[in-house]
């Protein structure tokens, strides 16, 4: 083979390597974002969400759009949240699954990608429950990623693989699509509720007491 076959048999395998490189990247890529676009509930793409709290055959969805730095999602978390996983998640007439909305300061997204992190050991719930417990005032340096990698240590995770996953960003593009999505569902601020049956579905607004949930998933079972 001459010099010219060599140098354009060099090129070709370069070009070759570079292929395969990007193509590996997005599968990467896709494979982060957990990819199931057939998944919605009602109008809302719950694709890239939580995994389902309570039974997946439930007559009812609730659809939460939240923000781990948010202090009315906090409040909600510890003053409604427990009675409707008591009442209606528990006794399978409803379930539930979060989808960030990741708006309120340069911390929110990495919280929220956390939770996919600790979602790969089969934790999310623990580590969102953990965010909601002790969270703090926005941006106070209580959900950066130091913090982060030390609530995946009290769950006893694979801290390295957690920290990994972390410092990667490898879920970024999994928060952003909901955050868009609950955008596109006109989810303003946080929390904000979309409820849903094979029916139709209704929205509520902020962290409303018991009795106004108790009301709207009453009249859909």
């Amino acid at each position: 083979m001459g010099k010219k076959g060599i140098i354009f048999g060099g090129i070709a395998a370069v070009v070759l390597i570079a292929i395969i490189a990007s193509a590996s990247i997005s599968q990467t890529g896709n494979e982060a974002l957990n990819l199931d676009m057939g998944q919605t509930h009602g109008t809302v793409s719950t694709a890239m969400g939580s995994p389902i709290l309570g039974s997946d055959s439930a007559p009812i969805t609730i659809i939460e759009f939240g923000d781990y730095q948010c202090e009315q999602c906090y409040n909600w978390y510890h003053n409604t949240k427990d009675s409707i996983v008591q009442n209606y998640i528990e006794t399978g007439k409803a379930n539930l699954i979060f989808v960030d909305l990741a708006i309120l300061g340069r911390d929110s997204p990495k919280a929220a990608a956390a939770t996919y992190c600790a979602e790969e050991q089969g934790k999310y719930w623990e580590y969102h429950d953990l965010l909601y417990t002790y969270q703090e005032e926005v941006n106070s340096g209580w959900a950066n990623s130091e913090r982060l990698k030390a609530f995946a240590f009290s769950l006893e995770l694979d801290q390295e693989l957690f920290d990994s996953c972390v410092d990667s960003g490898k879920f970024a593009k999994r928060v952003q699509f909901n955050t868009n999505e609950a955008k596109k569902q006109g989810a303003t601020g946080t929390p904000t509720f979309i409820i849903v049956n094979s029916e139709g579905q209704q929205k509520i607004g902020g962290a409303q007491p018991y009795s106004v949930f108790q009301k709207v998933l009453d009249s859909m079972n």
